[in-house]
């Protein structure tokens, strides 16, 4: 009960904090598992993946979309 509520507490106040540790962390043990490159390849590729979910939930044209990005807009 306790550690719930605190946990709680930590999410509601350092939200932006606790994401970043815990982006860190999997970076880290990522980079000692796989090696530098892979990881970045591994983070580019879910932040790309990111991006395009994003663009769907605001209801974007996927198609219009890719089209400015290959034209380079």
């Amino acid at each position: 009960m306790e550690l719930e509520r605190l946990l709680d507490q930590l999410w509601q106040n350092h939200r932006g904090k606790v994401i970043g540790v815990g982006a860190g962390l999997v970076f880290g043990i990522l980079t000692t598992a796989l090696g530098f490159w892979k990881t970045l390849f591994i983070t580019l590729c879910i932040a790309v993946g990111y991006i395009i979910g994003k663009r769907v939930d605001e209801n974007a044209n996927f198609r219009e979309m890719l089209v400015r990005v290959l034209r380079g807009r």
